[in-house]
């Protein structure tokens, strides 16, 4: 897949260096597969290790901000290699046995609360 984007990505030399073609599409991805916006994949890979590693950026690297996500993205919208670069990841991923569907990711905060007093008299 990267042979097919790399005509259209940017060179570096050309103002700030481009990170990794293959960390940019394992980002859409992600950012498909968890119906992400820009932003929300942008807080999930500060958030979330896991997807940093999937990314293939270290810990302590410097992350995409929303807008490099987002001109990644419309460089595929542009060039019609979105549908294409789908269909060849979810063949791939069904010749393995795995089916990919999109989810969602819900944040859960623990906060500390008072017992209900709503039974106490009972």
């Amino acid at each position: 897949m990267v042979e097919v984007i790399e005509p259209f990505y940017p060179k570096a030399g050309n103002g700030r260096r481009p990170y990794p073609l293959e960390t940019m599409l394992r980002i859409h991805c992600m950012q498909h597969w968890y119906n992400l916006s820009d932003g929300a994949m942008e807080d999930a890979l500060y958030e979330i290790a896991s997807m940093r590693l999937f990314a293939r950026l270290s810990l302590d690297s410097a992350l995409p901000d929303r807008t490099t996500i987002m001109n990644f993205r419309h460089l595929l919208e542009q060039h019609q290699l979105a549908r294409q670069l789908f269909k060849t990841i979810n063949r791939w991923l069904a010749e393995a046995g795995v089916m990919m569907t999109q989810g969602t990711l819900v944040d859960a905060t623990i906060i500390e609360a008072p017992s209900s007093t709503k039974n106490k008299e009972q």
